[in-house]
């Protein structure tokens, strides 16, 4: 942690971006995510007080736009001040003043801790076949779709990235610890559940028959399924109908647009 008074001493660009970093350390200090040696510990302030005066830096800052300005007065007026969302709100401002936007995988999310174990409610025999995956942020938020809907769970292909990788295990949000998952290749799917994958081409979600039980195959960011996963599919081709231009929807959006269909229709 920088002291305020040095802080304040900086200019520009250089003030923004230490500023920014400070405000970075201290969302992962208070969401527990701090790395170690690296939580707060600055001798003279408490962490409440060091967040307050960092923030009042930020308000003079001549190109802060006026609504983030009465945002960020207003939860410095609070008392106790929720120290997270000052840090959140001031570190966005600061990076969007720079000209730098986080990405995805960079967003500061505790990891979701359950009190007590909780048997977990599930459709018996819904299961996923993850198709060479490359992003472990997009492998991370089909786990966390898939858990949240209900899926079994989750089968991965040989050549899918690794679901322990840190941006996978971040937007699983939990998930990929509570699902069930293990390496299959195609011939090792389940010989007695139907098969079909999401795909362009097939039958259009709302006419799809989905099984009561099965696997739905959803292919790679880049090639979709391969011809391989298609001759695995005896049960079907499902299909999102799109009207845009580019007809085209991360892989992780259109699993969630399918996972809710096959739940509705068997409810």
């Amino acid at each position: 942690m920088i002291a305020p008074d040095k802080l304040n001493h900086l200019r520009g660009g250089q003030k923004r971006r230490k500023l920014a970093l400070c405000f970075g350390a201290l969302e992962r200090d208070i969401a527990g995510i701090a790395e170690v040696g690296c939580g707060y510990s600055f001798p003279s302030l408490s962490r409440s007080e060091y967040v307050a005066k960092l923030a009042s830096i930020v308000l003079e800052d001549p190109q802060l736009p006026e609504a983030t300005a009465k945002e960020l007065q207003l939860l410095l007026a609070a008392n106790p001040i929720d120290e997270r969302r000052v840090c959140n709100c001031a570190r966005n401002a600061l990076l969007a003043i720079i000209g730098t936007f986080p990405a995805e995988w960079d967003l500061i999310i505790a990891p979701h801790r359950s009190e007590a174990p909780v048997a977990r409610d599930f459709y018996p025999g819904l299961y996923v076949y993850a198709e060479d995956i490359r992003s472990p942020f997009n492998l991370g938020s089909i786990f966390r779709t898939a858990e949240a809907m209900g899926a079994q769970g989750v089968f991965l292909s040989p050549g899918c990235c690794d679901p322990l990788h840190p941006r996978a295990i971040r937007s699983g949000m939990g998930c990929i610890e509570a699902l069930p998952w293990q390496r299959l290749s195609l011939d090792e799917l389940p010989q007695d559940l139907p098969v079909f994958v999401l795909e362009t081409g097939g039958t259009a979600i709302d006419e799809f028959e989905f099984p009561q039980q099965g696997v739905v195959i959803i292919g790679s960011e880049e090639l979709g399924v391969s011809p391989e996963a298609l001759a695995r599919a005896t049960y079907g081709r499902v299909t999102i109908p799109m009207k845009g231009m580019k007809a085209s929807l991360n892989v992780g959006v259109a699993f969630g647009i399918l996972m809710q269909a096959w739940v509705a229709s068997r409810e």
